[in-house]
């Protein structure tokens, strides 16, 4: 952190650098650990850990289930490094057998995944040479890689492309519930709405859970977002802030500029959500130091655009901040809204 007279003293290849720098660091802030997932990482390791059923039992699987820009890939890929790091330290960076343990694999999945892409993904995961052949042979080869490396955890994000009404989306669905039954891996799979997608009821009605196997095999860890109508939540909301103010790299930054100047203001912007959130942190961070104000305040983030869907729903939340509804203050509530002289009588 250098000062504002430190700063004006650097040559220009110098700034440039430091800058350079700083928005590498203001776009990597965290993970944070917030509520939700220290919540969600006790449920996972609560899972993964009891997951030592032999071959030939079903083993559960775990779904992080949440709406974009509450942070369930961080919370998923957050784990992944922790139990990465753990297992490698338990048993150490070689399997019995001398292969690279490697005891996480994490692949995406896209709009138009089929088996075979599907095992190509895998393949090229553990960095496979083969390039050509069947689902089947991509198959057997990444089968050999998860045995050989000794994964015992497997992330898939974006898994809500699956379409549970056609024949691709259903063999993939079936294809891990057989990996997960013969091998030693847990799945973790990460999306958006999965059940109203159908994968937890394999594109039956909603009256055929029961009858889909998903639906027992698969622990579903929804994300919320935060909120602030309780003294908790607000707490919460209050500590969000707190860890972030701790990371910003801004000349004239300074204590509370964020936790109690901005608390209701990114609230209002980001409602909630901890994606829109960061992402108006990244870029005001960006803005306070193109613009040589090096802090952060209301007025210049009311020139950085966030996402749509926090914009839309910012004015509502906004105008309730200003007439004293809501507060993020964690030793204040927001006031309750008492009808006008005659207005209960008439609404009667």
């Amino acid at each position: 952190m250098l000062t504002t007279s430190e700063l004006k003293s650097l040559s220009s290849d110098e700034l440039f650098e430091y800058d350079e720098r700083r928005r590498n660091w203001h776009a990597n802030i965290g993970p944070l650990a917030t509520p939700q997932m220290i919540e969600a990482h006790e449920s996972l390791w609560e899972i993964v850990d009891s997951n030592r059923q032999s071959a030939g039992h079903p083993r559960g699987a775990v779904a992080i289930d949440a709406y974009p820009g509450l942070g369930k890939t961080t919370i998923a890929d957050s784990f992944g490094f922790e139990f990465h790091r753990i297992l490698k330290r338990r048993h150490g960076p070689r399997t019995d057998a001398g292969h690279d343990r490697i005891p996480v694999c994490c692949i995406g999945l896209t709009s138009n995944t089929t088996m075979r892409q599907l095992n190509v993904k895998l393949c090229r995961f553990y960095g496979h040479p083969g390039k050509t052949g069947s689902a089947y042979a991509f198959a057997d080869q990444a089968l050999d890689c998860i045995l050989s490396c000794d994964t015992r955890l497997v992330i898939v994000d974006d898994v809500h492309f699956l379409n549970m009404r056609n024949k691709d989306g259903l063999a993939i669905v079936n294809h891990f519930k057989s990996l997960a039954n013969e091998f030693p891996v847990t799945f973790l799979f990460v999306g958006v709405d999965l059940r109203g997608r159908g994968l937890m009821t394999e594109g039956l009605s909603a009256a055929g859970t029961s009858r889909a196997q998903t639906a027992r095999h698969w622990t579903r860890i929804p994300v919320l977002p935060f909120e602030i109508s309780s003294q908790v939540g607000r707490k919460n909301w209050h500590r969000l802030l707190l860890g972030i103010e701790k990371n910003i790299v801004l000349s004239n930054s300074h204590p509370g500029m964020i936790a109690d100047e901005l608390s209701n203001y990114l609230f209002a912007r980001s409602t909630g959500h901890i994606g829109s959130l960061m992402t108006l942190i990244t870029r005001g961070c960006y803005r306070a130091m193109q613009s040589g104000e090096e802090k952060l305040t209301a007025d210049l983030m009311d020139h950085v655009k966030n996402d749509e869907a926090s914009e839309q729903a910012r004015l509502q939340l906004q105008s309730s901040f200003d007439l004293g509804f809501l507060t993020t203050n964690p030793v204040q509530r927001g006031r309750t809204h008492r009808p006008r002289r005659g207005q209960r009588g008439n609404a009667a």
